[in-house]
């Protein structure tokens, strides 16, 4: 017997590497990131405070400190495909990558170049048992606090702060809206 499995489940466990696919703006290597993220409270999409949602960061592969996964952005992929892409392959996550936080332009601290990064948010749908840098990384859901205070880059910092401002006045936005329509009264 033959059974089929839907390419959509299936993971390839081996990273993308090499450089030749890589795009550069003005000798700046373009990267992109994901702030994966979830809601840890019962009711979905809602957000009273911080501490109700949580971010997903990852171990940098030389061991020093935490960050939200990014890495290049090639030349055969959309910034949104580049940057779920790098959220799966690094930190094992899959799920709806939403509008762009912003654009940062950074020095590297490894590497004596200059770098163009953006940040989306994604929400998270699905967390893997096996990615393909699972022996390479490791993965931890924190509250937004708690990542920004261990999150080793200003810039990716500021993504995050970007993510809750987004995040919060959507949710004030749906209060304010439920508000306004209020029970029905018959006259």
């Amino acid at each position: 017997m033959v059974s089929l499995v839907s390419q959509e489940n299936v993971v390839a466990l081996v990273s993308r590497t090499g450089r030749h696919l890589q795009r550069y703006n003005k000798g700046r290597r373009q990267v992109v990131g994901c702030i994966p993220y979830r809601y840890k409270i019962t009711k979905p999409n809602s957000l009273k405070d911080q501490e109700e949602l949580e971010v997903l960061v990852i171990s940098s592969q030389k061991g020093k400190g935490l960050l939200f996964p990014k890495g290049g952005w090639e030349i055969d992929e959309s910034k949104e495909e580049a940057a779920s892409r790098e959220t799966l392959e690094e930190a094992g996550v899959r799920g709806t990558v939403e509008n762009e936080l912003g654009k940062w332009n950074f020095k590297s601290k490894t590497h004596d170049a200059y770098y163009e990064g953006y940040m989306f948010p994604l929400l998270v749908k699905e967390q893997l048992d096996n990615w393909p840098e699972k022996n390479v990384r490791q993965r931890m859901w924190l509250s937004v606090p708690e990542a920004r205070r261990v999150c080793q880059h200003w810039w990716m910092k500021e993504a995050l702060d970007k993510l809750t401002h987004r995040l919060t006045s959507q949710q004030q936005q749906l209060d304010s809206d439920e508000e306004e329509v209020g029970p029905c009264s018959v006259i």
